[in-house]
C-alpha cells in the first residue's frame, strides 16, 4: 500500500469519526500519523534523480515573492507589468512551465518576483509539477496567491489546502509552545493557561506516534493538536500571504466593494495595470523591512541605495554584517541620525536597535 493510499485511508477515517471527548485521543493519533506520512511524501527518497529544468532560482535582492495560483489567472501578466520581464502569456492553461524570475525596486529595496507554474489540485501529492512549485514557494518571504475574481472562492480553499499540506502556514504565527527532547524522565507537561483541546494523555499519544517518550513541553497559550504536531515536526514555515484578485475590470463596483472587505486581499487588474500601487504598499507592509542609509565621513547621506535589513535583525551589528563582516573588527562606535535616537547625531554601540530610514556613520578604530 503506497503512502498516498495510506493518507487517503486516514483522511477518510478522520471524516467518519465523530468529534467528541471520547474520540479526541484517537483523532489526535490519526492527525499525528497523517503528519508523519506527509513528511515521508515531502522528503525525497534516496537515489539521484535527474534535476528538473529551471526550478530553483538563485536568491537575489532583499526579499523574495512567489506568485502562486491556478493556471491562467494572470500571474504572468502581473509579473510582466510589474517587473517588465517577459513571461510567456497566453489564454490557454499551463503556459508557464518553469519558474520565471523578475526584479523590481521599491522604496530602495530590491525585490525578486518569481512566477511559479500553475498549481493543480493534488499538487502536494506530486501531481503536475506541484511538488517543485511548492518547494520554491517555501523559500519566499511573501506569497501572492493569485485568484480569478470571476471564479468561485473555492479556488482559494484548494490552494490553501495544497500549501498547508506542504507545511506552509499562511498568515499565522508560530504557536507559543516550547518543546525539548531529553534522554530520560518521561513526558513532562507544563500548562500555563487553560487548554480547550490538549491534556497529558493526548500529548503522550501525539508524541508516541513520533516515537518520542522523553520530552519537556510548555504550553503558553490555548493551542490545538495541529499546533503541537507542527512544533514536533519542526519543518513548518510561517509565511504572510496576500490574495491578489485579478480581472476586476470584468465586475461591477458593488461587487468590488464586497471584495475589499476580505482580509489580506487586494483586487487588481493585471491587464489594465489597475491598483498596482495599493498592491505594492501592502507588499511593503507585509515584508516589514527596515531601510538604513549610509553616510561616509564629511559627505551627504546616500539616499539612493539603502542597506535593507529584515525586521527581526536591525541592530548596528546586523547593519555592519550586511555591508561587510570585517567592519566589526575595526568598529569603534556609530553615529546615528533618525527616530531611534534622542540626539541628532548620537553615539551608539553595536547593540543599538535602528529604525526605518535612520542614517548611520560607522567610526573605526585608528
Amino acid at each position: 500500500m503506497g503512502v498516498l493510499e495510506r493518507i487517503a485511508d486516514i483522511e477518510a477515517e478522520m471524516a467518519r469519526t465523530q468529534k467528541n471527548k471520547n474520540t479526541m485521543s484517537h483523532l489526535c493519533m490519526l492527525k499525528s500519523r497523517l503528519a508523519k506520512l506527509k513528511r515521508e511524501l515531502l522528503e525525497p527518497s534516496g537515489g539521484g534523480g535527474g534535476g528538473g529544468e529551471g526550478f530553483d532560482v538563485a536568491k537575489t535582492g532583499d526579499a523574495r515573492i512567489g506568485f502562486v495560483g491556478f493556471p491562467s489567472v494572470g500571474k504572468s501578466t502581473l509579473l510582466t507589468n510589474l517587473a517588465g520581464v517577459y513571461s510567456e502569456v497566453a489564454a490557454y492553461e499551463f503556459t508557464t512551465l518553469t519558474t520565471v524570475p523578475g526584479v523590481i525596486r521599491f522604496k530602495g529595496a530590491k525585490i525578486q518576483l518569481l512566477d511559479l507554474p500553475g498549481i493543480i489540485e493534488g499538487a502536494k501529492d506530486g501531481k503536475g509539477r506541484g511538488k517543485q512549485v511548492i518547494a520554491v514557494a517555501r523559500t519566499c518571504n511573501i506569497i501572492f496567491i493569485c485568484l480569478d475574481v470571476l471564479k468561485p472562492l473555492g479556488h482559494k480553499k484548494i490552494l490553501e489546502h495544497e500549501l498547508e499540506g506542504f507545511g506552509i502556514r499562511l498568515n499565522k504565527r508560530p504557536p507559543n509552545i516550547s518543546f525539548r527532547k531529553k534522554e530520560k524522565g518521561g513526558i513532562n507537561l507544563n500548562i500555563m493557561c487553560p487548554q480547550s483541546e490538549l491534556d497529558l494523555e493526548i500529548v503522550r499519544t501525539i508524541l508516541g506516534e513520533s516515537k518520542i517518550h522523553n520530552a519537556d513541553i510548555t504550553l503558553r497559550e490555548d493551542v490545538t493538536a495541529e499546533d503541537l504536531i507542527d512544533v514536533v515536526e519542526g519543518n513548518r514555515v510561517y509565511i504572510p500571504a496576500i490574495y491578489v484578485l485579478n480581472k476586476i475590470d470584468q465586475i461591477s463596483i458593488e461587487e468590488l466593494d464586497i471584495i475589499y472587505k476580505i482580509p489580506h486581499c487586494v483586487p487588481i487588474s493585471a491587464h489594465h495595470k489597475w491598483n498596482f500601487d495599493d498592491l505594492l504598499e501592502k507588499m511593503w507592509e507585509y515584508l516589514n523591512l527596515t531601510r538604513i542609509y549610509t553616510k561616509p565621513k564629511g559627505q551627504l547621506p546616500d539616499y539612493q541605495s539603502p542597506v535593507v535589513l529584515k525586521s527581526q535583525a536591525t541592530t548596528v551589528e546586523n547593519f555592519c554584517l550586511k555591508i561587510h563582516k570585517n567592519l566589526l573588527k575595526d568598529f569603534k562606535h556609530a553615529l546615528v541620525w533618525g527616530s531611534s535616537v534622542k540626539h541628532q547625531p548620537q553615539r551608539v554601540g553595536k547593540e543599538h536597535v535602528l529604525n526605518d530610514e535612520d542614517v548611520v556613520q560607522i567610526v573605526k578604530k585608528v
